[in-house]
């Protein structure tokens, strides 16, 4: 379906046009009429399927087509700053052409950053798109314009539960109108999630798309390794190799900033990006790696949500993802428009049948290469046998127990 067909606003179209975009994705195809007409949704959707335009276009449309006044009019709530930042980026595009005005409020700035959000948020931007957090500190000063909002749009919400948020979030919500229009969009559909969306959502439409596979043009392997033998590896697979661009997947902060002080230390043009790092440290090694100034860049998986750069050789995942949408969204970050791209997965001997899992839902056997003999021996493949998870400090995402990012 065209975006001319849904009877948007001829200034979106024109920002809409203007970015490229002709057809909607399915995610889209569904949630734009509905929120047209003011219903309420619950979306599973997972990053990479055109989820933040499904939002944001049908939002800025009604915002304009409808009487202004200085209040906050929507207010979008995401897990990382790196998301909100993403998301303030898409919407400045969208809404080149319109009057729309937005801002992307999270922690970790200087004062100066701080004050710029009081001032923005007591005037009344448009659309605010904040971390919990940081909303919290604004909404309890009480200077927050937000008694006149319209729109509330959760996303990735299952996220924003793993990191601890949902009172945080609750708290939020008590602050707003209860005559509202509220969109929730989680890749996965948890009980949590459910008992939110009980809570706060008033007879939603239910969107849901099917888990995407990942293209058949992603050459994907794995090596089956001890937990000694990931970082040798990692070096002799990018030592003296000519990749442009290589993205890093650990499911610990601890792993991450090792990982990373490894790879350098190694002479490659290698840089981690995790939490401890402050907001202008973080942008600054993200352009370097969008520039291909570093070309190995370290992530957990939770900052990696708002790395949104194309072009990228070849995914490592140096641990196993919590389960199979993780890696698919992962895997998921090469191989895009008409590039190949190469995915590869090690996997300890706890992490085995955490795997075969992802091969289960894949609905195929990802190839296991065989190690050169100077690593010496290694873990037989026996997934049936393994313990899932078991004496490791990341367990499955749904819990939320023993994660250390």
């Amino acid at each position: 379906m065209e975006f001319k067909n849904f009877g948007i606003d001829p200034r979106l179209l024109e920002g809409i046009g203007a970015i490229g975009f002709e057809v909607a994705t399915p995610v889209q195809e569904q949630a734009i009429p509905f929120i047209l007409k003011g219903r309420d949704i619950i979306a599973s959707a997972q990053t990479g399927t055109g989820k933040t335009a499904a939002f944001l276009l049908p939002v800025i449309h009604r915002i304009i087509t409808s009487a202004q006044d200085e209040f906050i009019k929507a207010l979008v709530i995401v897990p990382t700053r790196e998301l909100a930042v993403q998301i303030d980026q898409h919407l400045e595009g969208l809404s080149y052409y319109t009057p729309v005005s937005s801002i992307a409020v999270y922690g970790g700035g200087d004062g100066c950053s701080f004050e710029r959000e009081k001032k923005a948020l007591s005037e009344g931007a448009d659309v605010v798109i904040c971390t919990p957090g940081r909303m919290i500190s604004h909404l309890n000063m009480g200077y927050v314009k937000i008694a006149a909002l319209k729109y509330l749009i959760l996303d990735e919400a299952d996220r924003m539960l793993d990191m601890g948020f949902y009172d945080d979030i609750l708290r939020i919500i008590s602050y707003l109108p209860e005559k509202r229009q509220t969109l929730l969009f989680s890749a996965t559909m948890p009980h949590k999630i459910r008992d939110l969306a009980r809570k706060i959502l008033k007879f939603p439409a239910e969107i849901s798309l099917d888990i995407s596979k990942p293209p058949e043009k992603i050459l994907q392997i794995a090596y089956v390794v001890y937990d000694s033998q990931k970082i040798p590896l990692i070096k002799h697979l990018l030592k003296d190799k000519l990749i442009r661009s290589v993205l890093i997947f650990c499911s610990t902060k601890i792993n991450t900033k090792k990982l990373g002080r490894e790879l350098k230390q190694s002479g490659l043009a290698a840089d981690a990006i995790h939490s401890d790092l402050d907001q202008a440290t973080r942008e600054k090694i993200l352009l370097s790696f969008k520039n291909r100034k570093l070309h190995i860049l370290v992530a957990t998986d939770i900052l990696s949500r708002g790395i949104d750069i194309e072009d990228i050789d070849l995914i490592i995942n140096f641990d196993v993802p919590g389960d199979g949408e993780d890696y698919i969204h992962r895997i998921g970050r090469t191989a895009r428009a008409e590039a190949d791209g190469v995915a590869i997965t090690f996997i300890n001997e706890k992490e085995q049948r955490q795997f075969l899992a992802i091969e289960n839902l894949l609905g195929k056997t990802i190839h296991k290469v065989i190690l050169p003999s100077e690593f010496g021996e290694t873990p037989s493949y026996e997934p049936k046998k393994s313990h899932y998870g078991r004496g490791r400090r990341t367990f499955h995402k749904k819990t939320g127990r023993g994660k250390n990012r």
